[in-house]
């Protein structure tokens, strides 16, 4: 991300002429889609004060643009098979995948979901980082946001930064948990690991929300709420308490198993290569039209396939005792 700041004054050529007109004009290495979004969410001012595109502009009036500018040449459009839950002209929720990177980065500069987008959406070019607004972790399943216009992308960061976006996420944890609770620890960079968070004094403010929605023998099924978006947050704050998500292939411990499981189900659990989480249900109020809207995304197959197993396995060993 680049912060740029560019200034022109109008002339006489240009005098009585619309502002996307002229700012395309004075302000020729950008793309005129690019500037009247910029005029829209009030990067590109004139004399100070907010225009819309379509407003003229006069001798001597003062254009200035303070925007950020993504770096978008190096990435790569690429055909992909996106699920969809909802489109408009303003923004797009999708239901991502296991085993896709949200954003390019190093060693994974091909085949993220970035890259898919841009197929599907040319236009999103223009947008930091491509109009998404949140990540999920490359083996995490769920919701995720991405704005369409620089408006939109605009007023939904600031909407997560005030925590007006509500994230609801289930997720299957190693260990018996005997009720609900929050935890409010800040996280930081690990200190010895670099790839993991932890527990810092130093480090952001983070506040995981945690509900069971079911017990089994030795694993517990969560509903978790964040008030935040730190990296890793919930798989960091779960390891933390000692109740490591299945399959956490960074944050877990070893393998737990309930005494005397079928061999089917220990077999389960120790091919769940991936944590299990999913970004269940999203809600925010729309950047447009401020209709509160709410999407959910079923949980995928292999989280139910588990889900199933230990169910089973409490049942018979409740019917056993």
């Amino acid at each position: 991300m680049t912060k740029i700041k560019l200034e022109a004054v109008v002339s006489e050529s240009d005098a009585k002429r619309r502002l996307d007109q002229v700012a395309a004009s004075l302000f020729s290495e950008h793309s005129r889609a690019r500037l009247q979004q910029w005029i829209k969410s009030g990067w590109l001012m004139v004399n100070g004060q907010q225009r819309r595109p379509k407003d003229l502009v006069y001798l001597g009036d003062h254009l200035v643009v303070q925007a950020d500018v993504e770096e978008a040449g190096e990435w790569e459009s690429e055909k992909m098979l996106l699920d969809i839950v909802y489109e408009d002209d303003s923004l797009i929720v999708i239901n991502k995948a296991k085993n896709l990177v949200v954003h390019p980065a190093a060693g994974h500069q091909q085949g993220t979901l970035l890259n898919g987008l841009l197929h599907h959406c040319p236009n999103l070019r223009q947008l930091p980082r491509a109009g998404i607004i949140h990540r999920l972790d490359k083996d995490t399943t769920g919701l995720l946001m991405v704005a369409k216009t620089l408006v939109a992308h605009t007023d939904l960061v600031a909407k997560l930064a005030k925590r007006e976006v509500s994230r609801e996420y289930e997720a299957i944890a190693c260990g018996v948990l005997t009720g609900g609770g929050k935890i409010d620890l800040p996280l930081g960079r690990h200190p010895v690991n670099r790839k993991k968070r932890a527990v810092s004094e130093n480090g952001q403010k983070a506040i995981t929300h945690y509900k069971v929605i079911k017990r089994f023998r030795s694993h517990t099924h969560l509903l978790i709420k964040l008030d935040t978006g730190r990296t890793h947050q919930i798989r960091a704050h779960m390891s933390h308490k000692s109740y490591p998500l299945v399959g956490d292939q960074l944050y877990g411990t070893r393998l737990s198993l309930p005494a005397g499981c079928e061999p089917s189900l220990a077999e389960s659990l120790k091919n769940f290569k991936r944590q299990a989480l999913h970004a269940r249900r999203l809600g925010v109020s729309h950047p447009e039209t401020k209709k509160v809207m709410h999407w959910e995304a079923d949980l995928p197959a292999d989280i139910k396939f588990l889900l199933k197993k230990l169910e089973k396995d409490f049942i018979m060993a409740s019917s056993d005792a």
